[in-house]
């Protein structure tokens, strides 16, 4: 009787071991398939894809790019974890606002000249807008590597630009998750604004050689004070915005005259110099000015410029000034 106790016991333990041994092979072999999913899936994200841009290009996108040209537009590069082979640059300037993740980074001209994008050895070269490439331009960049332009217009919406760069680069998870947490930034900021000065009048004048610059209602800093924080343009700025497809636009002194601001952000590339204009007795009449309602920045802030890092930190900008 003892024996077949004992035989019955070792009869269990064995098969408890069986199916101990059953189930980590079966774990192992859902590990297994999930990594070979994984690979798989990586393999497939590096397979080079042709696109078709905005002038209607088909362009084969580099399988994973590594010395990419986007002049000016950085700040969406940035945004999603891409560092160019060179970077925007004009008169010596550059946006420094970026320099953060740019620092080291060579700079290019603006105007992309062929011998300086050809000594970069791009293996993709990104275009903001048709313009870039009018006349045979686009076929002289396309030789030194694949050309891929983002939009038709001048100004075309920086959402658009970011979620199409994030489909050039096989990241368009990644720009939608940035534009999503810009929205809800936005979103937050519009009720904090909204709460401290309700319809209090804001505008966003540039000062450089002592002529003053205003920005469109609905284009760079304009469309990020306006359309997504929802401050009030004042009568002047909706005017000259209703006549020009510029960011900035001059102002005359008449006009100057008659902007009855409540609160100015002021880019002012002249600080350190006099200005003379802020002197003026007509700047000094302006409500804003008269009650203090005046924030300065530097022209190397992301006042003028666009993109979702410009934007988010115009954002923190105006909530530092406006939301006491």
């Amino acid at each position: 009787m003892k024996n077949n106790k004992l035989y019955i016991l070792m009869t269990l333990l064995v098969f408890v071991l069986l199916l101990a041994a059953c189930g980590n092979d079966d774990e192992n072999n859902n590990e297994q398939t999930e990594q070979n999913e994984k690979t798989a899936d990586q393999a497939e994200e590096k397979t080079e894809r042709t696109l078709t841009d905005a002038m209607g290009n088909e362009v084969t996108i580099p399988a994973e790019p590594k010395s990419v040209i986007a002049s000016y537009l950085e700040d969406y590069l940035v945004a999603l974890g891409i560092t160019p082979v060179a970077q925007w640059s004009v008169s010596n300037g550059i946006q420094d606002y970026l320099q953060g993740s740019l620092e080291g980074v060579p700079t290019i001209p603006y105007d992309l000249p062929l011998e300086s994008v050809a000594s970069f050895k791009p293996d993709l070269i990104i275009m903001d807008s048709a313009g870039m490439v009018e006349g045979n331009k686009y076929d002289q960049y396309n030789k030194i590597a694949p050309t891929y332009v983002i939009g038709s217009e001048q100004n075309n919406d920086w959402r658009d630009e970011l979620l199409e760069i994030g489909k050039v680069f096989g990241e368009e998870e990644k720009a939608e998750q940035v534009l999503a947490d810009y929205e809800e930034k936005a979103a937050a900021a519009k009720e904090e604004i909204q709460a401290a000065i309700g319809d209090e009048s804001a505008a966003a004048l540039w000062l450089v050689s002592n002529t003053f610059y205003i920005v469109s209602e609905n284009l760079s800093s304009g469309d990020v004070m306006y359309g997504d924080l929802g401050l009030t343009a004042p009568n002047v700025v909706q005017e000259i915005s209703a006549n020009t497809e510029a960011n900035w636009s001059e102002i005359s002194l008449e006009k100057l005259a008659e902007l009855d601001a409540d609160h100015i952000f002021l880019v002012n590339s002249d600080k350190g110099t006099g200005a003379e204009m802020l002197q003026d007795d007509i700047w000094q009449n302006i409500p804003a000015v008269k009650n203090g309602n005046i924030y300065e920045y530097e022209s190397t802030s992301s006042w003028l410029y666009t993109g979702p890092i410009a934007s988010t930190q115009m954002i923190d900008n105006i909530l530092n000034d406006l939301v006491k």
